[in-house]
């Protein structure tokens, strides 16, 4: 310790002396900064001072810092000091001492967090509250008083469920005490608990905001509390459940939580409603209506893809911190819910959740036609919507209203806003001195909106006005934050599209907000008309399948239209695939015969408010093209400006390159390229994966394996050097201290690998954050590892070797590569013959695995491969890479495919022979380092199904732990020569 013993110099502050330069900060910033710290220094810091000491043994520190670095499942050993002590290397121990106790020193901080964590709510009074209580509702009388209106309390509805009497903690401890629950906290960490482990927590534990189970997955680990509760008749109706289980996002929840545990204020994802019935104990619940911001919440809306973030304090900080200084008028809708009791809470409600005793709870959110348009409106692109969404009028900055109707808003003088960075809107109404007891108002020409008291209109056609017209669906950033991805919100909409006929209006209202379904239609209209093809029905009116562009499936043909990363990325597409096709045909290649006849390409531009078609075969340079200054300085006006040698320049420019430079180059330019194939007869292998024998399967894998092969062994288009003279080939850029670099070029490697090689170094350069921005289920112990296991030259990973006459060679064939074959690129009919695998010996002995899952679909229709699809994202490279989407998406990880995929592949992924002298250690020497290496600098989130395939491995402590168990098999493969 720093400061003299205490006892002499009497009572006094030790804060200055004992924190030194640091004193200047807020005791709350000091505890916030050692957040940052590992245990180990956590611990270290302590011996610093006195003060320090005080502020290095908070509880809630060791918490944070715990729940943090753990791995693996959690034990609570009485205090998270002790807890966050035990996961340290064994080496470590801490000092054997009595606790020390100073005094001169005061934190109102550190006080009101102790009194929080201590205080016991069993005694709190609260009164009925002022949410609506019902028994026996009707359906008639939900939808007329309370759907998408306000909350109401029902009795009743969960009389009859076993999980009235089966639901306490005496009996759950009982039937799955060993059972690992997922834990809801601040923290990135995905936790498990095993049950019994929980229940002795929540008896020890004095913790502000303790932890509480929110486990999504309940019914995967313990199925049996499915059979204890049914969806109550007043929530039946669910649009999400035309997605398998598997497929629909996170609706149903365990919740279980002791005195003080609970949900901060929040509004539920896409602005779906939500249904909850308490089994055991109390909770309070606090409501607002939409658009109004509780008082101490903040909202930040991301400008670049509308991510929405909320900073709350803790449920139970609210109610002891703010509620008091509400007055009665701007208090929220509230009330005690009790044993047996359902709360609905409609869409778009903000609302808070403490639990005043131990509680246990199920809830499920929904999407059905009450709220269905709010749910599209919120997965729309754009930013300023979804903070209209949230926050309502607030959502507004000074100067902000250059995109809506400038007559409707006008701002009064007794409010300002903070700072609006570029990054960044925050939602956060204040006055000088941060008043909290401060109202702001918002007028507008025909109704005054009190945005504290009254909320404001929460009417689809009002919010979708301020929806970015100018952001495509297609190429626009998709919120991390959304309750789906892109792929799969377009497939939702095309489900439903198909099962709901008779909601048809309601669903393309929800689709033109989701998906500008409206454009695109005039589009495809236009389209047709040039080509004399019928107009498309009703039938087909919506977008197809979870590809990036739109796709329309029409009587006899398939409409495509390019729109993926913008103007310039569509055009490069369509001409590599144009230029492919040509190729198939000039070299008669049987690859031909598998992919769909093109019938008409051409590009559709907007011009002067109307829509023009010219015809184009992906040859010349269309005039339109021409003047939008994106043809190649140097390239053949008779030859493919747009094909692939010159798309690679355009995948080098943009690897590395953040989500707003794409999203900034990838804007609706007003010109749209579009291709027309025949339309195949049966289904895509997505839709028939579930049902599909074995034995089909196993052709499938056939037949893709002889697929790929005659892919990979299509000639190169000729490479003309002169387009390369912008690709700098006197540079190659080293990785040199985190950096990029520029040296001298002393390599004389092909092209087509220099280019493939710099290409990766520019992903590796940020691939760390990359991963970390992808999260979960990716563990974070593996992604500090990552710099140390891909490699910094790239040289190595591709085994290049000196050649004749001193030119530098690649073990490896460079080819055409799909990058892209998944479950909705493949295409199946319906075969004549119904193979037994009984009677076929080449299957080598996999009898034992034929039923597998699929016994159904062994007795009825046998399905046959007929097309390979989407040949959009062509590229050159490295014939490994297409293994890649094939043995995730489609083989979803089972080697027994992958094997008889190689056994009909029979290309080798390396020329061994001329590689034998290469140096650099046994990994390079490995094709499951290789793929694994890609896996890594893929521009999609592949670890993401990796560890979403294996679920073992998100405790791995390597990467070559997951690398040989994922991709382990192509060690053991060596190819025909």
């Amino acid at each position: 310790m720093d400061e003299p013993d205490a006892q002499s110099l009497g009572p006094r502050d030790r804060r200055t002396d004992a924190l030194g330069d640091l004193s200047v900060l807020p005791d709350e910033t000091v505890c916030a900064i050692l957040e940052y710290l590992t245990p180990r220094d956590v611990a270290r810091f302590a011996c610093v001072s006195s003060v320090m000491y005080i502020l290095c043994n908070e509880e809630p520190l060791w918490m944070s810092l715990c729940l943090k670095s753990l791995n693996g499942p959690l034990q609570y050993k009485g205090s998270w000091k002790k807890t966050a002590l035990e996961h340290l290397p064994s080496e470590y121990e801490e000092p054997c001492r009595k606790p020390l106790y100073f005094d001169g020193f005061n934190s109102l901080f550190l006080y009101r967090r102790l009194y929080r964590s201590n205080t016991t709510l069993y005694g709190f009074s609260f009164d009925k509250g002022t949410v609506e209580r019902k028994e026996d509702l009707s359906l008639e009388e939900f939808y007329h008083q309370y759907e998408g209106k306000k909350p109401v309390l029902v009795t009743g509805l969960a009389d009859d469920w076993p999980a009235r009497h089966a639901w306490t903690t005496d009996q759950l401890l009982l039937n799955y005490g060993d059972t690992a629950f997922r834990i809801s906290q601040k923290s990135a960490q995905k936790i498990l608990m095993k049950f019994k482990d929980y229940v002795s927590y929540m008896k020890l534990q004095h913790d502000e905001d303790p932890l509480y189970i929110f486990d999504d997955k309940f019914g995967e680990v313990a199925p049996g509390l499915l059979k204890d509760y049914s969806v109550p008749h007043l929530f039946q109706e669910d649009f999400f459940d035309v997605l398998g289980r598997d497929e629909r996002p996170p609706f149903r929840w365990l919740i279980i939580g002791p005195e003080r545990s609970g949900a901060s204020w929040h509004v539920d994802p896409a602005l779906t409603s939500a249904w909850n019935t308490l089994l055991c104990g109390r909770k309070r619940w606090a409501l607002y209506p939409p658009g109004r911001v509780p008082m101490g919440v903040t909202v930040h809306v991301n400008d670049e893809d509308g991510d929405v973030n909320v900073e709350t304090p803790s449920s139970l900080q609210w109610w002891l911190d703010f509620y008091p200084l509400l007055a009665d008028e701007d208090k929220p809708i509230e009330c005690t819910q009790l044993p047996g009791e359902t709360i609905f809470v409609p869409s778009g409600w903000w609302h808070c959740v403490l639990n005043l005793e131990t509680t246990i709870a199920v809830t499920q959110n929904f999407a059905n036609s009450k709220n269905f348009e709010f749910v599209c409106l919120d997965m729309a692109p754009g930013y300023q919507h979804k903070g209209v969404c949230r926050a309502g009028l607030l959502a507004f900055g000074e100067g902000s209203f250059e995109d809506a109707d400038k007559n409707i808003f006008s701002s009064e003088d007794d409010y300002s806003y903070s700072e609006l960075t570029r990054k960044e809107k925050r939602v956060r109404i204040q006055k000088p001195g941060d008043d909290p007891n401060f109202e702001g108002t918002i007028t507008s020409a025909s109704k005054r909106y009190n945005v504290w008291k009254q909320g404001f209109s929460y009417d689809i056609n009002f919010l979708s006005m301020f929806l970015d017209k100018e952001r495509d669906h297609y190429n626009s950033p998709w919120s991390l934050g959304n309750c789906m991805g892109q792929r799969e919100m377009r497939e939702w909409l095309s489900r439903l599209w198909v099962g709901k006929p008779g909601m048809r209006e309601l669903i393309w209202k929800g689709a033109c907000l989701a998906l500008n379904a409206d454009k695109w239609l005039e589009r495809l209209t236009e389209i047709c008309a040039f080509h004399d093809l019928p107009s498309p029905t009703d039938d087909d009116r919506l977008p197809i399948g979870t590809g990036s562009n739109p796709v329309y499936l029409m009587e006899n043909h398939v409409i495509k239209i390019f729109v993926e990363g913008g103007l310039e990325d569509s055009l490069y597409g369509i001409g590599t695939e144009l230029e492919f096709y040509n190729l198939l045909h000039k070299v008669n290649s049987p690859l031909k015969n598998y992919i769909p006849d093109v019938l008409a390409s051409g590009i559709l531009y907007l011009e002067n408010g109307s829509y023009t078609v010219v015809p184009w075969d992906g040859k010349g340079v269309p005039d339109v093209i021409s003047k939008s200054n994106l043809v190649p300085e140097k390239c053949k006006v008779d030859g493919y400006p747009f094909g692939v040698w010159n798309k690679k320049q355009i995948e080098y420019r943009k690897a590395g390159m953040s989500i707003h430079e794409l999203s900034s180059s990838a804007r609706c330019s007003g010109i749209w390229p579009y291709i027309v194939t025949k339309r195949c007869k049966g289904k895509i292998f997505a839709q028939l994966r579930d049902g599909l024998s074995w034995e089909d399967t196993l052709s499938l894998a056939s037949f893709l394996g002889e697929k790929l092969r005659n892919l990979h062994l299509l000639p190169l288009p000729p490479l003309d050097y002169s387009i390369f003279s912008d690709f700098e080939q006197h540079l190659e850029l080293a990785y040199i201290n985190c950096h990029m670099e520029a040296v001298p070029n002393n390599s004389n490697i092909q092209v087509e690998w220099e280019i493939f090689i710099k290409t990766l170094m520019k992903k590796r350069k940020d691939v760390t954050s990359r991963l970390s921005k992808w999260g979960d289920p990716i563990p974070n112990t593996l992604i500090e590892k990552v710099d140390e296991y891909i490699p910094d030259d790239f040289a190595n990973l591709l085994n290049i070797f000196e050649g004749e006459n001193g030119l530098k060679k690649v073990c490896k064939p460079c080819s055409w590569i799909h990058t892209d074959i998944m479950d909705d690129n493949i295409h199946m009919e319906p075969s004549s013959v119904t193979l037994r695998l009984s009677e076929n010996a080449e299957y080598d002995g996999l009898v034992d695995d034929a039923s597998n899952g699929h016994d159904d679909g062994l007795k009825g229709k046998s399905w046959c491969p007929s097309y390979i699809l989407d040949f959009s994202d062509l590229s050159i490279g490295d014939p490994i890479m297409d293994l890649i989407p094939i043995y995730l998406d489609v083989f979803r990880g089972d080697p027994n495919l992958l094997k008889h995929f190689l056994k009909s592949y029979k290309l080798p992924f390396r020329r061994m022979s001329e590689c034998e002298s290469v140096e650099g250690g046994d990994k390079f020497g490995r094709l499951s380092y290789l793929t694994m290496c890609y896996c890594i600098l893929h521009d999609e989130n592949i670890l993401g199904a990796i560890f979403g395939i294996w679920k073992e491995l998100r405790t791995a402590k390597s990467w070559e732990e997951v690398e040989l168990a994922v991709w382990g098999e192509l060690n053991n493969y060596k190819g025909f020569p």
